[in-house]
């Protein structure tokens, strides 16, 4: 082959391995593009997730609480609450309890509700730390505040030092349903002021009420805020207390009595909280029988378990058995 000729051919053939490398690249650089787009898009796709998580965050943020130690920031809608006091009002109100107190765990009106949730005490710190509380609810005379304040968000309350409903007021607002416990609070007062009113109508304008409690050794004798229904029964009711008791009880709360001075401080009706596995063989004695309550019928009895705080589901169950009792 003539050398006129050959080199056209070796040009033609250059052209085309040029070619074939060009679209080659032109594939590679497609590839790549899609491969960015495909990662752009996935990347987008990733950060329009991002704000969806922070408003569920907004939805599940902290509130500034007014408690009575200073301002506290706590969950909006606490999802893990450890309560070492004031749990009843809690579960009246729905909240989630992981751990509660010894007392409000022996009650037999909260059995159901508190299937599964550890018992624990302002001393249980590791216990507590495990259950990964969201929020702790205290006691104000506990001697381990500071260490709970480093486990979670904490709120104490001093007991007492609010009135029955302005306590589950307070739990309303701590546990962002404040609207819902107001409601309770003002339908209760009306239901239990028109028992009271129904019950004077009944026992008698000046008939006098007696709230007595019995364990293995004492009796005692209660206020008028000292749970076993004494709110309901003086406050809410209005009911009378006999003037002995206002003088030993009414400041402290309760007083300790001998069996021997029981009638002194029986009123025309007598509440007895007492345990059914304690010891009862008292209400067998002349003592107890000849104090004319006792002789007259006009004993209500209540479960001292069911008996030991002021909440919601507690109250609601005495003002039942109150009902009965004087209107029977």
């Amino acid at each position: 082959m003539s050398k006129k000729l050959l080199l056209p051919i070796i040009f033609l053939l250059f052209v085309v391995i040029i070619s074939a490398c060009g679209n080659n690249a032109s594939n590679n650089n497609e590839a790549s593009n899609n491969e960015a787009s495909s990662s752009s898009a996935s990347k987008g796709a990733s950060e329009q997730q991002t704000p969806t998580e922070s408003e569920s965050a907004a939805k599940t943020g902290t509130v500034t609480y007014q408690s009575e130690l200073g301002p506290v920031e706590v969950p909006v809608n606490p999802q893990r609450i450890v309560a070492l006091t004031n749990a009843p009002n809690v579960l009246s109100l729905g909240g989630t309890l992981v751990g509660v107190d010894e007392w409000t765990n022996k009650n037999p009106l909260f059995t159901d509700k508190l299937n599964g949730v550890e018992v624990v005490t302002e001393d249980n710190l590791e216990k507590i730390i495990e259950l990964e509380p969201d929020l702790i609810i205290a006691d104000a005379s506990s001697k381990n505040l500071d260490k709970l304040k480093e486990i979670a968000p904490t709120v104490a309350y001093t007991w007492g030092k609010l009135d029955f409903l302005s306590q589950q007021v307070e739990i309303g607002k701590l546990l962002n349903k404040e609207q819902e416990a107001q409601a309770w609070v003002d339908d209760f007062s009306q239901r239990a002021k028109a028992a009271g009113d129904e019950i004077k109508a009944k026992i008698g304008e000046n008939a006098t009420v007696s709230v007595f409690e019995t364990d293995s050794k004492n009796f005692y004798v209660f206020g008028n805020a000292w749970a076993r229904g004494t709110e309901l029964l003086y406050q809410a009711m209005e009911l009378n207390m006999p003037e002995k008791v206002k003088e030993d009880a009414l400041g402290p709360g309760y007083y300790t009595l001998s069996p021997e001075v029981l009638s002194d401080y029986a009123g025309d009706y007598i509440v007895l909280s007492r345990s059914a596995q304690g010891d009862n063989s008292f209400m067998q004695t002349d003592t107890w029988q000849k104090i004319p309550a006792v002789k007259n019928g006009h004993v209500i009895e209540i479960d001292t378990e069911a008996s030991t705080y002021s909440d919601p589901t507690t109250l609601e169950y005495l003002l039942n058995i109150f009902k009965e009792g004087f209107l029977k």
